[in-house]
């Protein structure tokens, strides 16, 4: 999993960095749901087309913490500590231009 990388560093200061892997593994930390008018522009074509959706701030195993959209669930399965993996999905249309990114979704094991 790749993440854009900051220009610098919010503790020191510093704008060197050293890469890190990410597995795209993680749990959730906290969510919410967007709904209705609480969206930003680009994703109000969305909101039309699926109503509210939800996000969530997930733990990376590795131990960051980012915000992202939360995908192939609904909002009720959502729970603190629940696992989740990364996908890679569209996020936005803008002017014509398909933006994709990154999204993340539960791990579902064998039985569910």
């Amino acid at each position: 999993m790749n993440l854009p990388r900051g220009v610098n560093c919010l503790k020191c200061g510093r704008a060197e960095f050293e890469p890190l892997k990410l597995s795209g593994r993680g749990t959730i930390y906290c969510f919410t749901t967007i709904s209705r008018g609480g969206s930003p522009p680009e994703f109000s074509a969305q909101q039309k087309l699926v109503g509210a959706y939800p996000v969530a701030v997930i733990e990376l195993d590795e131990g960051p913490k980012i915000v992202a959209q939360m995908t192939d669930c609904k909002a009720d399965e959502l729970k603190i500590d629940l696992s989740v993996e990364s996908t890679f999905r569209r996020i936005y249309e803008d002017d014509g231009m398909i933006r994709y990114g990154i999204k993340f979704r539960p791990v579902r094991t064998s039985n569910s």
